[in-house]
């Protein structure tokens, strides 16, 4: 029953939660791990992962091209500084960028050097293994053969099965609040390697540059490290761990997390528990985005809002041969989501970008197909084709300066689709292309 997809909780004893809520202890603690990290073969493995990021430069201004013009110069210095333990990362660049969902606000951004973000990766090689034994099965976020569609199918199951009652919560500034010292302390429960622990905490405390001053980090992990994704779930698999210990089904991704329950009581029960757990790691819930709500009113979790529809169904039910849906559920993607999609295509259509017809689509369709490929198995069919129509007007409107014009003459759907290759959202519908496939 370790399934990530349908998850049993673990009801034990209760217990009193202590000061450091630790991770369960592993028979043997990871003693030697320095030198398996400064590995060249390590190094080069990292260093692969971090170009095919394809990241911006740190407050070094050192790009991924001019790293690589001297890389055997570069990872040979970098494995020398971790043999020697002389190595000192660099205080990472503080960008500013838009908050999603609210105009006007924005969220830091730290971005390590390219030196630095090779060392992190390096690091994060080593760290995966251990800790995977560790974390907790309602953890998905960023982790190796687990994806958002797990998680959902998961919650989908969970509403199925009678927990319509949903705490959608939201952690406070999780990034920037992080408790070093905790952090350390658990993992410290795993590695006894004095130098990759030494290592952790110069990561964390290298501070950042902002309009050419530099500031100390006591607290908080830079969102947009490397490492970062991998802290934050060492850090909350304790609360994953406690809230499943008192049989609450969570499902985390990241710092985004919702918990299922059969009633209104259990579900404050268990944000009152939640609460306290997390206080004790030193992280914050957001009240104000942080709620309990029935099903019927719908939730949003990893871009997707979950609800049951009010309607009936237009066929009869002698009539449904699907038996995967009988509790009118239905996943649509958020509006923030399609908002954030419509202005991409914007950005890429302006009237005055100069590109021909098939040069602008084949800078959209990369965008059209990652976005309708994570969506596509919603229920879209009537939105996809809602957007499909948009983005033919948009590439009109980019050949005729107008948004109304004839372009519909010289360019029809068709030539559009067949010639150009334009990708057609409601084609990446999977029931719909084995329809087409079958004719």
């Amino acid at each position: 029953m370790d399934s990530s997809l349908c998850e049993k909780p673990e009801r034990h004893a209760s217990r009193r939660l202590s000061d450091h809520l630790v991770l369960e202890d592993r028979k043997q603690k990871v003693h030697s791990l320095v030198d398996k990290v400064y590995s060249r073969k390590n190094l080069r493995l990292a260093w692969e992962r971090v170009r095919a990021n394809h990241g911006a430069s740190g407050a070094d201004g050192v790009t991924i091209e001019e790293f690589e013009a001297k890389l055997d110069e570069n990872l040979d210095r970098l494995h020398q500084e971790l043999r020697e333990d002389t190595y000192q990362p660099r205080a990472v660049r503080r960008l500013e960028i838009p908050k999603r969902g609210a105009p006007g606000k924005t969220r830091p951004l730290g971005i390590p050097s390219v030196y630095d973000r090779v060392c992190q990766q390096a690091l994060v090689n080593r760290l995966e293994p251990i800790f995977e034994r560790v974390f907790d099965p309602s953890s998905f976020g960023y982790r190796k053969g687990r994806k958002t569609a797990d998680a959902l199918t998961k919650i989908w199951r969970e509403v199925e099965n009678g927990n319509e009652w949903i705490v959608d919560a939201d952690l406070k500034d999780f990034f920037g609040s992080v408790d070093h010292e905790k952090l350390l302390t658990l993992i410290g429960k795993q590695i006894a390697d004095g130098r990759v622990l030494k290592l952790i905490q110069q990561m964390l405390k290298a501070g950042y540059e902002e309009r050419g001053q530099k500031f100390a980090t006591p607290s908080g992990t830079p969102q947009g490290s490397v490492a970062s994704p991998l802290l934050s779930n060492i850090l909350l698999t304790p609360f994953d761990k406690e809230m499943r210990r008192h049989g609450y089904q969570l499902t985390r991704w990241a710092d985004d997390w919702v918990v299922t329950c059969r009633t209104r009581s259990e579900a404050k029960h268990a944000l009152a528990r939640a609460v306290k757990i997390l206080g004790q790691l030193g992280v914050t819930i957001n009240q104000a985005k942080t709620r309990i709500v029935h099903i019927a009113h719908g939730f949003e979790f990893l871009g997707f809002k979950i609800q049951r529809g009010k309607g009936k169904f237009r066929l009869a039910h002698d009539r449904i041969k699907s038996k995967l849906n009988q509790h009118g559920l239905y996943a649509i993607p958020t509006q923030k989501s399609v908002d954030r999609f419509k202005d991409q295509i914007r950005a890429s259509t302006q009237r005055k970008i100069p590109l021909r017809m098939g040069e602008l689509i084949k800078t959209i369709n990369p965008i059209i197909r990652g976005w309708g490929n994570y969506y596509c198995r919603s229920n879209v069919r009537k939105r996809f084709h809602q957007l499909d129509r948009w983005i033919i007007r948009r590439l009109w409107s980019h050949r005729a300066k107008r948004w109304r014009n004839a372009c519909w003459k010289e360019y029809p759907i068709r030539r559009l689709r067949d010639e150009f290759k334009l990708v057609s959202l409601v084609w990446l519908i999977p029931s719909l292309q084995i329809a087409k496939a079958r004719s």
